[in-house]
C-alpha cells in the first residue's frame, strides 16, 4: 500500500465507518500525502550547493497568464505551457520574449510538457471529468492524440486539508513535470506518488521508478544521466543519479527575492525556468 497521511486515510475510513457513501474524488484516489523518507530529506539537507546565479531574461505576462512548464522546440525556439485553463501552448522567441503562436489544447491546470516522436505530451494535473491524465498532443493543432491516466495520482500536502466547493476543480493532481528520455520513453514527476516514474509512451505504462526528493516536485530537465527536479516548496533544484534517485547536488535560489521555480529545461547546458506565479522565465548561470 502507497504511503498515505493518518489525517487523509482517518477521515476517508470514518465517512465510511458511518455508513456514508464516499465523495467521487475520494473513492478513486489513489495516493494521499507521501512521506518522504527521512535518508531521503537528510540527502537533500547535505547535498552539495551547486552556486547559480538567477537572471530574469522576460516576463510573458499578460499574453502568457501562468507560465508553468516550458520545453525548448527542435528548432531552438521556446515552447510555455500556460496553466490558464483551458490552456495553450505558447511558441516563444528565447532571444526576447517575444510570443510567436499559441495553440490551444485540451490541458487543464497542466504542470508538464515535453516533445518526442514528433508529438507534446502534456501532464493535465487537473481534470473536468475522469482521472488525472497524460495526453499526447498534436503539436500543430493541439489536438489529443492519445491519453492516458497518470499514474500515482491523489490529493497530497495542502490539498489533504481542504473541501473541495462546487464549481471548484477536483483535490485529486496528477503529473506535474515531464521530460522525453528517448527509446520512446518519458521521465514524469508525480508529486502524489512522491516518485519520479520513467513512462512507456505508447503505453503509459510505468517502467520504472525512482524517489522523489521532496512532495511538491515541479519541473524537470534531463543531463545526461543525472535528473534535475525542481522542489518548489523549498525553492531549490536538486540533481539526482537517473540510476536509482541518490541526491547529488543543490540549487538554492533566494525565496524571498527570486521569481518561484515551477517548470524546467535544459539548453545549452543552461538551466531555464518559469514562474506560474508572476510570468517570469530566467535561466541559471
Amino acid at each position: 500500500m502507497q504511503d498515505c497521511s493518518r489525517r487523509a486515510m482517518m477521515g476517508v475510513m470514518a465517512v465510511a465507518g458511518a455508513g456514508m457513501a464516499l465523495p467521487a474524488f475520494t473513492r478513486v484516489a489513489i495516493a494521499a500525502d507521501p512521506v518522504i523518507p527521512a535518508a531521503t530529506i537528510a540527502a537533500r539537507r547535505n547535498a552539495p550547493v551547486v552556486p547559480k546565479k538567477v537572471n530574469r531574461l522576460f516576463n510573458l505576462r499578460p499574453q502568457v497568464m501562468e507560465p508553468n512548464d516550458l520545453q525548448f522546440s527542435p528548432d531552438g525556439k521556446l515552447w510555455v505551457l500556460d496553466q490558464k485553463d483551458p490552456n495553450k501552448v505558447f511558441t516563444i522567441d528565447p532571444a526576447n520574449g517575444q510570443v510567436l503562436a499559441g495553440v490551444q489544447t485540451e490541458c487543464i491546470h497542466g504542470s508538464g510538457i515535453t516533445y518526442g516522436d514528433g508529438a507534446w505530451f502534456l501532464t493535465s494535473t487537473k481534470v473536468l471529468t475522469g482521472k488525472p491524465s497524460t495526453l499526447k498532443v498534436d503539436p500543430k493543432t493541439g489536438a489529443t492524440l492519445k491519453k492516458w491516466e497518470t499514474p500515482g495520482w491523489g490529493i497530497y500536502g495542502a490539498y489533504t486539508r481542504r473541501e473541495r466547493k462546487p464549481g471548484d476543480l477536483p483535490l485529486e493532481s496528477g503529473g506535474h513535470g515531464v521530460k522525453w528520455a528517448g527509446k520512446d520513453k518519458y521521465w514524469m514527476a508525480v508529486p502524489a506518488s512522491g516518485k519520479l516514474f520513467l513512462m512507456n509512451a505508447e503505453e503509459g505504462t510505468v517502467a520504472r521508478s525512482i524517489q522523489a526528493p521532496t512532495v511538491r516536485t515541479h519541473g524537470i530537465a534531463l543531463d545526461g544521466d543525472h535528473i534535475w527536479c525542481v522542489g518548489s516548496d523549498e525553492a531549490e533544484i536538486y540533481r539526482l543519479r537517473m540510476s536509482d534517485g541518490g541526491i547529488v547536488g543543490r540549487i538554492v535560489l533566494d525565496k524571498a527575492n527570486d521569481p518561484s521555480v515551477h517548470g524546467l529545461d535544459i539548453h545549452d547546458g543552461v538551466l531555464w525556468y518559469c514562474d506560474a506565479n508572476k510570468g517570469w522565465v530566467c535561466n541559471l548561470t
